[in-house]
């Protein structure tokens, strides 16, 4: 497996009327018009072209969160440990560990970032690891990255060359094996990988798109970020792993007069991105994975019409070899827990776990203890693997 696209689903989405669906009497909106598509009670008037879907993707069920804070359990999902722990502050995003480890594997002309984040302003960083395998935040537009030529050297061999070679001239010795340590050579890493960008048709053909295909992926920001997701895969530059955000779901009030429209920016999107993934040829060896950051209260709606924080909540994987048509654990009849775990370890799966099964799909070791953290305590990749506490879903692949 050699790509994973990873989409947050920020703000937490309510399980129970999306990929967990309970229909609660005089509740759920006749507008979902739920619906039994391949084995699955499905809102199939929510996200209808998910649903055509469903034979390629895997639900998991059985997920629960740590933590009930946004912020809190949005970085505990992208670094997959608590934040507020002893390492929190200096470990790495689960994209900076899958760029650092497959640094060696970048080939001589490849210069996209193995780490690629879209409409991921607030992605975490790649924490004590070197600024070069910190994610690229791109907001996907029509015109591509923007500064990617020089108005007074259009073709890039006189006048921009010139300035780079002065630069360097001048710098040199503040930026290669600096007197004043890693941010400077960081720096210069920095502006060695912006250069490869420039002046580049791949860049180009990548990051820029047409209105007509914006169109087919429901021509808004989540779609967009969809379109260049695969098209960045495709022109296989580098890029290993994407990040997507998609906020709006903290529906703490008119619930059902807001998912719509959500659901069908979502439901536009993945669709065209599943669907344009298995033409290219990249499904087999991309990894989608899915996620809130916690799930929203089941049952009854509140006083403002709303669901509120709740721990139950659910992850989607699809591609990359993935056992499609099939879900992974169950909640009781509300929603409200795990009824059936539905894997090995028989207990629910944590954000560790999704971790650890990126890892090992990525063909990384994840059970890796690094020893060049600065506290010398040593850096688990996935914490306590050494003690098995958390592990892959193999199930996922129907082991």
């Amino acid at each position: 497996m050699k790509n994973v696209i990873f989409i947050l689903l920020a703000g937490a989405p309510s399980h129970i009327d999306t990929f967990d669906l309970k229909v609660v009497p005089g509740v759920t909106p006749t507008s979902f018009n739920p619906t039994t598509m391949n084995g699955l009670l499905w809102p199939a008037g929510l996200l209808p072209r998910i649903g055509q879907h469903l034979s390629d993707i895997a639900i998991v069920r059985s997920v629960r969160a740590w933590a009930l804070v946004h912020t809190l359990a949005q970085t505990w999902t992208q670094i997959g440990r608590n934040p507020a722990a002893a390492l929190g502050n200096i470990a790495p995003h689960i994209g900076s560990v899958v760029a650092i480890e497959k640094e060696s594997e970048r080939r001589p002309g490849q210069v996209f970032p193995t780490f690629l984040a879209l409409n991921s302003g607030t992605a975490a960083g790649p924490g004590y690891f070197p600024a070069q395998y910190a994610a690229f935040k791109v907001t996907p537009s029509t015109q591509g990255i923007v500064d990617t030529t020089h108005p007074a050297d259009p073709n890039g061999t006189g006048r921009f060359n010139n300035r780079w070679n002065l630069l360097h001239a001048l710098d040199d010795p503040l930026r290669i094996n600096s007197p004043f340590g890693k941010d400077p050579e960081d720096y210069d890493n920095f502006y060695t990988a912006a250069k490869g960008l420039m002046y580049n048709p791949a860049v180009g053909q990548a990051f820029t798109f047409s209105d007509t295909d914006s169109e087919r992926y429901g021509k808004n920001s989540f779609g967009n970020a969809c379109l260049v997701a695969k098209q960045v895969l495709a022109a296989d530059q580098g890029t290993r792993f994407i990040q997507i955000t998609l906020g709006g779901w903290d529906m703490h009030s008119d619930i059902y007069g807001r998912l719509p429209a959500l659901g069908k920016i979502l439901d536009d999107g993945l669709s065209a991105l599943i669907d344009d993934l298995r033409s290219s040829g990249l499904f087999d060896h991309t990894m989608l994975v899915m996620a809130g950051e916690f799930g929203r209260t089941v049952g009854q709606l509140s006083g403002a019409q709303g669901r509120d924080h709740y721990l139950q909540q659910f992850a989607v994987f699809a591609g990359g070899g993935i056992k499609g048509g099939h879900t992974i654990g169950s909640t009781n009849g509300q929603g409200s827990a795990s009824a059936e775990y539905g894997w090995s370890r028989n207990r629910d799966i944590k954000p560790e776990d999704i971790e650890a099964t990126i890892y090992s799909a990525m063909g990384i070791n994840w059970t890796t203890v690094r020893h060049d953290d600065p506290f010398g305590r040593g850096f688990y990749y996935v914490p306590f693997s050494d003690t098995n506490v958390y592990g892959p879903v193999d199930e996922l692949w129907g082991v």
